[in-house]
């Protein structure tokens, strides 16, 4: 079966989305308001890439165990 690549890609809605780039449904979707859009201007899709690749570097932690990663489990 050959490997499967993400992509971050911007809907027509807006949301911006990770996801397989054989498959349409999104493995992650984000969402800025239009207020946080106003803000960012254009650097809407940079600040989503800043968030997804966070969110890569943390289940990569977890896979490895991290121990610190575990402890701290508040959401805001």
């Amino acid at each position: 079966m050959p490997a499967s690549y993400l992509e971050i890609v911007e809907l027509p809605t807006g949301e911006i989305v990770l996801q397989r780039s054989d498959e349409e449904e999104p493995l992650v979707t984000i969402d800025f308001s239009e207020e946080a859009k106003l803000f960012l201007q254009e650097g809407h899709v940079e600040v989503a890439k800043a968030m997804i690749n966070a969110g890569i570097a943390v289940v990569g932690s977890m896979a490895e165990g991290s121990p610190s990663l575990e402890a701290s489990q508040t959401v805001h």
